[in-house]
C-alpha cells in the first residue's frame, strides 16, 4: 500500500487525497480547476482501504487530516498550507513541470549535515548540488570543504587535546621508568602545521568523495532571489543562478562576538585558533561553553598562561555537578578562573605574533572593573545561525527571529514545503557533527528513496574534551528532577581512582561517575556521566545500552572488563540520597 501511494505521487502532477462530504477537500479542487491543473483525486470514504490509505499517510506526512495535497512529488499540506501557498505564488511554482528545474536537490553548505544528505541523494539517483562557501572570520581566517568540525571543530579540537595529553603522559613517564635528559617543550608551529596537512587531506577526500557521486560542488555563496532559485556569488563576485525541485539548508553556525571596542579587531574565535601562525602566549579565553573549557583547558597543557572569564555557570545546559566538576579539575591544574565578570573593551598595546592587548571587564554583579593584558583573547562566548542573510525571507522561510534558527517539523521540513533544513541550524536539536550527518542522511532517503525512518533526537551521547573529560548521555540531574521530580529519582554515583594515575602518582577522588534512574520504571537509566580519561570513548558504548532502555539491573547484571574506567557503571551501590561516603581508598 505505501509502495503503491509512493507511485502515485510520483507519476502525478497533483494528487489530492480528498473525502467527497469535506469542505475544504470540495474548495481544494476547485481550487486546482480554477488554475487548469490536471488532478489525480482519491475520495478515502469511497474505496474499502480508506483509513488504511490515511493511515500510512499519517506516516508520510505528519498529517492526520483531508485534504492532503501534493504537487510534483512535494507535499502542500491540507486546505489552510495550499491556500497560504497559492497566496504567496508558491503553489503556481511547483505545477511547473519538474524539468523546469536546473537539480533535484541543492544543498546550501558543505559542512557534515550538507555533504552527507547530497552524496546520500546523488547515490539514490539524483541530480544534485552542493554550494559551499567560507565568509573569511574578521581576522582573514578561512578554509575548504567540510564545514566547522572538519576545519575548526572537532577535528583540530580533538588533536590538539590529544597533544595536550601527550604532555601530560610525559610527566608521568618518569614514574615508569621512562629516563630521558632532553629538556621538553611544545612547539606549537609543528602541531599546527601537522593539523593543518591533516586537515587539507580531508577537504581534498570530501571534494573527490563528491565528484565520484557525481555531486556537482560550486564554492560560491548561495542566496534565495524567488521560489525555487538561488543565486550563487563566487569569490570574485560573479553570479550564477541555478533551481531546483527541493533545497535543504545546511549552512552552520559562526562564532558570535561580543560587540564591544576592539573585539572583531584584535580578538580571535575557534575559526581562528587551530591555524593560528604562532603561539597564542599568555591568553584569556572568554566565555564558559564546552568550546572555551576545551581550549583553555589544551592551550593550558601545553604549559601556556591561561585565564578563563566566566560570565556566569559553566557549560550551561550540562548538569551541573559535573561541569562544577570539570571546573574545579581544570583550575587545580593551572587555568585560573575570572567569575562574573565580562569585557567592556580591548585596546592593543603593542603589534606582534602575538602582540600585547589590555582587556578592561567589569563585573555581572556590581561596579568593579578589572584590568589585564594578554598576548591572545579567545572569544567562546557562543555562536550565530547563518541564516539571516541567505534570502529566505524572499521566499518566505519562518526562522527565530531572535537566535536565528529554523523551526521544522520532524522529517526536518521547513514552513516552506520544498525547503528542509539540518545541522546546527535547527532550532531545539542538539547541535553535534554524527547529529547533522544520520539527519542529514535519513532526510535524503525519505525524500527520494522508500525509505521513512525519522532522525532520533533523545539519548544523543556527547563529550566535553576538557583535560579531563565528561561523557553524557541523556538527562542532567536538573532536566531530570525537573521533569520526573526527584522523590522519583535515584541517584547512583561513586568517585574512582584510574588505574593509570595510582602509580603516576595522579590525585584520587577526582574522576567521577553517576547515573540517574527512574524509580518507578524498573530504575530505567535517564542520565548517564562520566568525568575521566577517554570518557568519550566509555560514553559511546554505554549509550548504545541506553538506546536499548538500560537499567540499573542491566548494569548489575553486565561483567566488568577489569581494570578499566568504565567498569565503575556495574558496581555502582551508593545513592545520593544515602549520603553514604563515595571517597575511595584504592583502586
Amino acid at each position: 500500500r505505501r509502495r503503491r501511494l509512493l507511485g502515485l505521487i510520483e507519476r502525478s502532477r497533483v494528487v489530492i487525497f480528498s473525502k467527497s462530504y469535506c469542505p475544504h477537500s470540495t474548495r481544494v479542487k476547485e481550487l486546482f480547476s480554477s488554475l487548469g491543473a490536471e488532478c489525480y483525486v482519491l475520495e478515502l470514504d469511497q474505496v474499502d482501504d480508506g483509513a488504511k490509505i490515511q493511515e500510512v499517510l499519517l506516516e508520510i506526512t505528519n498529517q492526520k487530516t483531508v485534504p492532503n495535497i501534493f504537487v510534483n512529488k512535494v507535499h502542500v499540506g491540507g486546505c489552510d498550507q495550499t491556500f497560504q501557498a497559492y497566496q504567496s505564488g508558491l503553489l503556481q511554482k511547483l505545477l511547473q513541470e519538474d524539468s523546469a528545474y536546473d537539480y533535484d536537490l541543492i544543498v546550501i553548505g558543505g559542512g557534515s549535515g550538507g555533504l552527507s544528505c547530497a552524496k546520500e541523494a546523488a547515490i539514490l539517483g539524483k541530480k544534485v548540488m552542493v554550494l559551499d562557501f567560507v565568509v573569511p572570520s574578521p581576522q582573514g581566517t578561512s578554509w575548504g570543504l567540510g564545514g566547522t568540525c572538519v576545519n575548526v571543530g572537532c577535528i583540530p579540537k580533538k588533536l590538539m587535546h590529544q597533544a595536550a595529553l601527550l604532555g601530560q603522559a610525559l610527566h608521568d613517564s618518569g614514574k615508569f621508568g621512562w629516563e630521558y635528559n632532553q629538556q621538553v617543550k611544545h612547539n606549537w608551529e609543528t602541531m599546527t602545521k601537522a593539523i593543518q596537512n591533516h586537515i587539507r587531506s580531508l577537504n581534498f577526500g570530501y571534494g573527490l568523495s563528491l565528484r565520484e557521486k557525481a555531486v556537482a560542488y560550486v564554492n560560491s555563496y548561495g542566496e534565495f532571489v524567488e521560489h525555487h532559485k538561488i543565486k550563487a556569488t563566487n569569490k570574485k563576485g560573479q553570479e550564477t543562478y541555478y533551481t531546483a525541485a527541493q533545497f535543504v539548508i545546511a549552512t552552520g553556525e559562526r562564532p558570535r562576538y561580543l560587540g564591544i571596542q576592539g573585539d572583531k579587531e584584535y580578538c580571535i574565535t575557534s575559526d581562528d585558533l587551530f591555524s593560528l601562525p604562532y603561539c597564542p602566549g599568555k591568553t584569556l579565553v572568554v566565555g564558559a561553553s564546552y568550546v572555551a573549557l576545551e581550549c583553555a583547558g589544551f592551550l593550558a597543557g601545553f604549559g601556556l598562561d591561561v585565564t578563563v572569564m566566566v560570565r556566569s555557570i559553566l557549560l550551561r545546559g550540562f548538569d551541573q555537578e559535573m561541569a562544577e566538576k570539570v571546573g574545579s579539575y581544570m583550575e587545580q591544574h593551572g587555568v585560573k578562573f575570572l567569575w562574573k565578570f565580562i569585557p567592556v573593551m580591548v585596546q592593543q598595546l603593542e603589534k606582534g605574533s602575538p602582540g600585547k592587548l589590555k582587556v578592561l571587564a567589569k563585573s555581572t554583579e556590581g561596579t568593579e572593573t578589572i584590568e589585564g593584558v594578554y598576548n591572545t583573547v579567545l572569544l567562546a562566548i557562543g555562536r550565530d545561525s547563518c541564516t539571516r542573510k541567505i534570502g529566505l525571507e524572499k521566499i518566505g522561510v519562518k526562522i527565530n527571529e531572535k537566535s536565528g534558527k529554523i523551526p521544522v517539523n520532524d522529517v526536518e521540513q521547513t514552513n516552506v514545503p520544498y525547503v528542509y533544513a539540518v545541522g546546527d541550524i535547527l532550532e531545539g536539536k542538539p547541535e553535534l557533527t554524527p547529529v547533522a550527518i544520520q539527519s542529514g542522511k535519513l532526510l535524503a532517503r525519505r525524500l527520494f528513496g522508500a525509505s521513512l525512518e525519522k532522525c532520533d533526537y533523545i539519548n544523543v551521547p556527547t563529550t566535553v574534551f576538557t583535560p579531563l573529560e565528561y561523557g553524557c548521555c541523556g538527562l542532567s540531574e536538573e532536566k531530570a528532577i525537573e521533569v520526573y521530580k526527584k522523590e522519583n529519582l535515584e541517584i547512583y554515583h561513586t568517585l574512582f581512582w584510574p588505574l593509570e594515575w595510582t602509580v603516576a602518582g595522579r590525585e584520587n577522588n577526582t574522576c567521577y561517575a553517576k547515573i540517574i534512574c527512574n524509580k518507578f520504571d524498573h530504575d530505567r537509566v535517564l542520565g548517564f556521566h562520566i568525568l575521566g580519561p577517554n570518557a568519550g570513548e566509555v560514553t559511546q558504548g554505554f549509550a548504545a545500552a541506553m538506546k536499548c532502555g538500560l537499567t540499573k539491573q542491566l548494569l548489575d547484571d553486565t561483567i566488568g572488563i577489569h581494570p578499566t574506567c568504565g567498569e565503575v557503571f556495574t558496581t555502582l551501590e551508593i545513592t545520593k540520597s544515602s549520603g553514604l561516603d563515595i571517597t575511595q581508598k584504592g583502586c
